[in-house]
């Protein structure tokens, strides 16, 4: 919770919880709050202890302000405690103030947030879930919620109805009574005295108890809280009345199917969970999660050195080093979910296409690195992690990027034709002078290797596997490039989930001159959801984003790609298509009279050249069929894309009628 008033009003409900008049107890009394304290000194955790804000409820709260710091430091003076605890503080915000009232940071779960668009583009739950968990662990929480759903009720009763149902009541003390005891036996945090206080506070309007019943038996009891700008909601306890671990699992899960649907039909954005391990709460459908810290001051305890910030790339161009990530990217780490956002001057009455897109993309950055991780030849992109990468306007918006990033006017660009030719079109209109070394070998799969590293070049691109020529260059090559040269090593990989040999991706964190560049518009089959991503030593990724535009990877996008990520296997089982018709066309192809030969392809196409060529692209042109005449570039060729099997039926009708 980001509204003090809010945080003061939990502060309340947990001296009531212990019964004192300040929220003063052990850090062993706080439950699941302590776990994160577990490998402190045993005094550190038995000794009285001044808690800010609702340490053991689940929302966080800000990070305190100087002046506020100032009066919990004379308060604890005044209770005669040494020991002071600032519970659940987003690293987002500013903790410099803590750091020089003495205080130290200890590590914390992330708080999980599921998010919900309203719009009515997003779909059904159903679907907005799907795109997030993916169809069959969407089919498990389904599962679970209707086989409990046959033995259970479910009912929301807001806490200002709570008098007029004391089973409720009663229910709700006695299953967190319970759950205190099998957690180790911690002080009940939600007893009588605490859900009195909360029902008389300034949080009482907002805030619901969820029950479901078996008959004439609570099952479970929970609240959830809306937020104070009304688009979610939080869930700040839940207690399960079965023993069994799989029983409370499963009704767990049941229970935020279920939530999420009430959230739906309420038309919220987001369902808070409350902190947790990030593995167990994707599951669940989390999409948003934001690191804590606990702060302590206590007797003898030392601050672990602060963490540097990430270092900024040699090769960014000095502007570049000048300059901050601009405007509102600058904290896209920073959650606005639960904030009344009134800066950024849009109109509220138009729905929510008015706000501006999500800038915090690190989930859906975890989702594509493992999902990558797990296809053939992808060996060690497991190594890297959502800092490595950037999501950009399709694969040719990153060769802006990092030239206009990582390349000053005169710093020259290599290039390896044929190949694709915005490399050389964005250097030129950058000012920066171009090297063409040609491909060589039969199958244009060559590099001179000597040629370029003479040349000394500030970026070098490589198309791999290329286009149009659809061959792999000799990875000897490459390594070669990568490990010899002092400049930047670009790698665009746009084909290569067609190729059966490995990707580049796996090599970024060893090399930090490496940059590869991946697309979801061509295996993916995302070409209008404009989705590139860059791979690249943190420090590079920190240049792009300064000269990025900060809002170039809309909503729709996002929701998109996490949709096609999620749920792999249609695209798994095209590329299998696509390689067998592939290889099919090129054999037929081959043996065609107007050809006069086909490359060796590992991409989605065939570069095809003709006997005569002009003749057969105007024949194809007459027959209402589109290929890319690459003859400029390899004498009398096209670059033919695998269609299906009708389109590449027609194809070939078309080339017999052109002899």
């Amino acid at each position: 919770m980001r509204r003090s008033a809010d945080i003061d009003a939990l502060e309340q409900v947990l001296c009531a919880a212990l019964g004192s008049r300040a929220p003063v107890c052990s850090l062993a009394r706080l439950g699941q709050g302590a776990r994160a304290f577990a490998d402190l000194d045993p005094a550190v955790l038995e000794r009285s202890t001044l808690v800010a804000g609702g340490a053991p409820y689940l929302p966080t709260s800000p990070a305190p302000t100087p002046h506020a710091l100032e009066e919990l430091l004379r308060r604890a003076e005044a209770l005669d405690v040494s020991q002071i605890l600032v519970p659940g503080v987003r690293r987002s915000d500013d903790t410099g103030p803590l750091r020089a009232a003495g205080l130290v940071p200890v590590a914390a779960e992330s708080e999980c947030v599921v998010r919900l668009p309203r719009e009515p583009a997003a779909g059904a739950l159903d679907d907005v879930l799907r795109e997030r968990l993916g169809t069959q662990q969407l089919g498990e929480l389904r599962r679970r919620h209707e086989e409990v759903s046959r033995d259970v009720t479910w009912e929301h009763i807001p806490l200002s109805d709570l008098d007029g149902k004391p089973w409720a009541r009663d229910a709700f003390v006695e299953l967190h009574q319970r759950q205190a005891e099998r957690d180790e036996g911690h002080d009940n945090l939600y007893n009588a005295d605490a859900l009195d206080v909360l029902a008389q506070g300034v949080l009482a309007d907002r805030t619901e108890m969820f029950v479901c019943r078996r008959e004439n038996t609570v099952a479970g009891a929970g609240l959830i809280t809306r937020s104070h700008n009304g688009r979610g909601l939080y869930v700040l306890t839940q207690a399960l009345g079965h023993d069994d671990p799989d029983a409370r699992r499963d009704f767990s899960l049941a229970s935020a199917y279920r939530l999420y649907l009430h959230a739906r039909h309420s038309g919220l954005d987001w369902v808070h969970l409350g902190r947790g391990e990030a593995h167990h709460m994707r599951r669940l459908g989390a999409d948003l999660f934001v690191p804590l810290d606990h702060w302590l001051r206590a007797p003898g305890l030392a601050a672990p050195e602060k963490a540097e910030e990430q270092a900024l790339s040699e090769f960014a161009t000095p502007p570049v080093a000048a300059v901050p990530v601009p405007g509102p990217a600058r904290f896209r780490a920073v959650p606005r979910f639960d904030q009344i956002d009134l800066s950024s001057n849009t109109n509220p009455f138009l729905g929510t296409d008015g706000n501006y897109p999500d800038l915090d993309t690190a989930e859906l950055a975890h989702t594509y690195l493992t999902t990558i991780s797990q296809l053939p030849g992808h060996d060690g992109v497991d190594a890297l992690t959502a800092e490595h990468l950037l999501f950009t306007s399709g694969a040719v918006d990153g060769v802006l990027l990092l030239l206009a990033a990582l390349a000053s006017p005169g710093e020259g660009v290599c290039v390896t034709p044929p190949t694709f030719p915005l490399y050389s079109h964005f250097a030129r209109v950058l000012r920066l002078p171009v090297t063409e070394v040609p491909l060589g070998g039969d199958d244009l799969s060559q590099v001179d290797t000597e040629r370029i590293l003479a040349a000394d070049p500030r970026v070098t691109f490589l198309c791999d596997p290329g286009n149009p020529s659809g061959t792999r260059i000799d990875p000897a090559q490459v390594h070669a490039l990568v490990t010899r040269g002092r400049g930047l090593v670009v790698i665009d990989e746009a084909y290569v989930e067609f190729s059966e040999k490995p990707s580049y991706a796996g090599l970024v964190a060893q090399h930090d001159n490496l940059i590869v560049l991946r697309t979801l518009s061509k295996a993916w089959g995302l070409a209008g959801a404009r989705c590139g991503i860059a791979l690249a030593d943190p420090g590079i990724i920190e240049a792009l984003r300064r000269v990025q535009v900060p809002f170039g990877f809309t909503n729709a996008s996002q929701r998109a790609a996490r949709d096609r990520l999620t749920n792999s296997q249609p695209v798994l089982d095209g590329i299998r298509r696509i390689r067998a018709e592939r290889d099919r066309m090129a054999g037929v192809l081959a043996d065609h009279p107007a050809v006069d030969r086909v490359f060796p392809s590992e991409t989605n196409f065939l570069l095809v050249r003709f006997h005569k060529h002009e003749r057969v692209v105007d024949q194809l042109s007459g027959a209402g069929i589109l290929v890319a005449d690459v003859g400029r570039l390899v004498p009398d060729t096209c670059r033919i894309t695998i269609g299906d099997q009708h389109a590449n039926a027609a194809l070939l009708e078309a080339l017999s009628s052109a002899l």
